[in-house]
C-alpha cells in the first residue's frame, strides 16, 4: 500500500508506524493518542495501521465527528485500498433503513473490513464479527460514554488509536494519569502548504 502512494512518508511517520505496529503486535491493548497539526499526516498513519490489522483478518472502524470528515476519510480509504480485496464502507445517519440494515448484516458477518462513519457507529444495532482496531478522529469532539460504547463493540482486547490536532485538558489528563500513550508528529510532509488559522 505504501508503495502505491504518490508521495514518500517522512522519517517521523515511518517511526510512528513502527511504534504503532509494535503496539498492535504486543500482548497488551493499545490505547494511543496520535497528536499532530492539521496536514501533518495523521490519517495516512492510521490507514497503514488499519491495513496491518485487516491483513491479520480483523476488522477496523474509524469514527469522525461530522459527515463531511467521514466522507473525506471514506474517499481517501477507497483510493488507498482500491487495488486490494479490502471492502470499505461508510455509515452515517443519512443512510435509509434498508441500506443500514444490509450494512449492519455485512459488518456482523465480517464482509466489511473497514467501516468508516459518524456517531452512527456506536448505535446499538451496529455489530462487528471481529473488530481489532478502533480509530477515533478529533476524539475531543466525542464524549467519554460515546467513545466507551464504540470501544465495547471490540471487546477487551480491541486496540484503540485516537487522533487530535487540539488536545483538550481532559485528553492531557488521560495521558498523564490514565493508561493512554502519546505520540507526537513533529515534522510535516514536504510540499505541504502552511496552515492559516
Amino acid at each position: 500500500i505504501i508503495k502505491n502512494f504518490n508521495f514518500d512518508l517522512t522519517k517521523n511517520q515511518k517511526d510512528i508506524v513502527t511504534e504503532i505496529n509494535n503496539d498492535l503486535k504486543s500482548d497488551f491493548k493499545m490505547f494511543r493518542l496520535l497528536q499532530g497539526d492539521v496536514g501533518s499526516g495523521k490519517t495516512i498513519i492510521s490507514f497503514i495501521a488499519a491495513a496491518n490489522v485487516i491483513k491479520s483478518n480483523y476488522q477496523v472502524t474509524l469514527m469522525a465527528p461530522t459527515e463531511i470528515l467521514a466522507n473525506q476519510h471514506y474517499d481517501l480509504a477507497k483510493k488507498i485500498f482500491a487495488n486490494t480485496d479490502v471492502r470499505v464502507e461508510l455509515l452515517t445517519g443519512k443512510l435509509d433503513s434498508k441500506e443500514r440494515k444490509k450494512l449492519n448484516e455485512d459488518s456482523l458477518n465480517g464482509k466489511i473490513s473497514f467501516l468508516i462513519g459518524t456517531h452512527a457507529l456506536f448505535q446499538k444495532n451496529v455489530f462487528f464479527k471481529k473488530l481489532g482496531l478502533i480509530i477515533i478522529d478529533e476524539q475531543h469532539k466525542f464524549g467519554v460514554n460515546q467513545r466507551k460504547k464504540l470501544s465495547e463493540k471490540g471487546g477487551s482486547n480491541c486496540d484503540v488509536l485516537v487522533m487530535s490536532a487540539t488536545p483538550i485538558p481532559r485528553t492531557m489528563m488521560m495521558t498523564l494519569f490514565g493508561d493512554m500513550d502519546i505520540t507526537l508528529i513533529k515534522s510535516k510532509p514536504n510540499n505541504r502548504k502552511e496552515i492559516n488559522t
